[in-house]
């Protein structure tokens, strides 16, 4: 990657917050068939500490895990867990749990009967996945993104897995909330892997991010979501003439630079309302709008809903996450 590249991918990375909102670990024998529905806004993590064990994605791609495997699932798309591929699946929701301490519990399907062989164990978080400004990175990356593609470049890896383990097998006091640490820590070196890497094969306005020139424009914007660009100013950012500038923006991103730079806006209140809980106005005023009116009548045209109806439905998901 260039200079320009770099300095956008390290700014993606800055931003990310990656942090498990609730985990589970998961002891399953033979035959077995659990469900996890679709999560949106957060991701999915799965580490298994005892395998072997199979995954079928929503778009019905099927996986083989092997003991210290982990993954992500960085859209939350749903998924289900087997220990065959014929076997019919039931919602995790609907096994009993026990908590173990904050967010995390243990969930036990295994009768007597089925105690011949160990049974498979599974530590899986569902995890808030911001990546603020960056969000449309999230749709940009594949379905499933495995730690083992990582391990040749990123060996720092195998060893928190191999801790992972331990840690999930032997049961010492505090394992829990030193596996939930630990899977935070992975999840996001996946992530970080995958965008290092090159973003794999995305397109779309990741091409932006592979392109030397524009990409000074966008790490500009990225900078000062707030400032009250024009095209002749990013123009400027990336060395070329404003008609150049606004056609090479339109044929990479797909969009004039203005809706780019009012979707990112849009991504960081969200972020702001939603997830930190900041007031409306000050929200207004960091992303450069005169006035509350001018903001929420934006707000409202790209997501279709206002900021206090933002406010108040995340509060109702957090309300809900707390007590399932």
């Amino acid at each position: 990657m260039s200079a320009a590249n770099d300095d956008l991918a390290s700014e993606l990375l800055m931003g990310m917050r990656l942090m498990g909102v609730q985990y589970k670990r998961i002891e399953l024998a033979a035959p077995f068939g659990i469900g996890f529905d679709k999560a949106p806004g957060r991701a999915q993590f799965h580490f298994v500490s005892r395998g072997p064990v199979l995954m079928r994605t929503h778009s019905g791609n099927l996986y083989t895990l092997n003991t210290g495997d982990a993954l992500l699932l960085p859209q939350g798309t749903d998924h289900v867990l087997l220990s065959s591929p014929d076997v019919p699946c039931t919602d995790v929701r609907s096994f009993n749990s026990t908590p173990v301490c904050g967010n995390i519990c243990c969930v036990k399907a295994c009768s007597p009967s089925q105690q011949e062989e160990p049974p498979v164990l599974i530590f899986s978080g569902c995890m808030e996945f911001d990546l603020g400004g960056m969000q449309m990175l999230v749709s940009a990356m594949p379905e499933v993104l495995l730690a083992d593609t990582l391990m040749h470049k990123y060996p720092e890896i195998q060893p928190m897995l191999n801790a992972m383990e331990r840690e999930s097998l032997g049961g010492r006091a505090g394992y829990a909330g030193i596996l939930s640490r630990l899977a935070d820590v992975v999840a996001s070196l996946i992530v970080r892997g995958w965008v290092e890497s090159g973003c794999g094969q995305a397109g779309g306005w990741l091409q932006a991010l592979r392109d030397p020139r524009l990409g000074k424009a966008l790490v500009a914007l990225h900078r000062e979501p707030g400032k009250n660009w024009t095209v002749a100013q990013l123009a400027a950012e990336m060395g070329s003439s404003r008609s150049v500038f606004a056609e090479r923006f339109l044929a990479v991103t797909g969009m004039t630079p203005v809706r780019y730079l009012t979707d990112l806006r849009m991504q960081l209140a969200i972020q702001w309302i939603g997830r930190d809980g900041e007031a409306i106005e000050t929200v207004a005023w960091r992303l450069g709008y005169g006035s509350l009116a001018a903001f929420s009548r934006a707000f409202k045209r790209t997501t279709g809903k206002t900021p206090g109806a933002l406010r108040a439905e995340e509060a109702r998901r957090n309300a809900m996450q707390e007590s399932a």
